[in-house]
């Protein structure tokens, strides 16, 4: 399983940057090593998250990568799905 470093920033709702690993202990040590370089900025969110493949990633942590408008909108189209 990769790793994935992703940067977001909260406030824009964007990854400002992704970055694959396949060693746990180096993504961790770099992640550590981007959150101090933004520790005054409370906007910044540093994560480490495993899968297979970035699209996979993607599609399980969709929150980082998708517009609260296009979240809204699969939210509501899988309501619809299940008749609520």
């Amino acid at each position: 399983m990769n790793r994935y470093l992703l940067v977001y920033h909260r406030r824009e709702g964007r990854v400002l940057s992704v970055r694959a690993f396949l060693d746990s202990h180096e993504a961790l040590r770099d992640r550590f090593a981007v959150e101090r370089e933004h520790a005054g900025d409370p906007h910044i969110e540093v994560v480490v998250l495993g899968a297979r493949s970035l699209e996979d990633l993607r599609r399980t942590h969709a929150r980082y990568f998708k517009t609260v408008a296009e979240l809204a909108t699969g939210a509501i189209a899988r309501c619809e799905w299940r008749g609520w």
